[in-house]
């Protein structure tokens, strides 16, 4: 088994100054914006990525 994986920066400001938090395996602290977030690997798909003609990724649409 692996360490875990740390996030090189923030998702909410983008700073790197972030640490690991009280509250579990996988939350992380951020000291620069004073924000906490976790981090959660759910899986992998099953059918995986496909592409449509464009280069977009199907499903990845806002």
């Amino acid at each position: 088994m692996s360490e875990r994986a740390a996030p090189f920066f923030c998702p909410y400001c983008g700073d790197e100054d972030l640490r690991p938090s009280e509250a579990g395996h996988g939350a992380w602290e951020c000291a620069a914006c004073n924000r906490a977030f976790q981090l959660k690997f759910l899986g992998l798909l099953a059918r995986g990525l496909q592409r449509d003609s464009a280069n977009n990724v199907e499903g990845d649409r806002i």
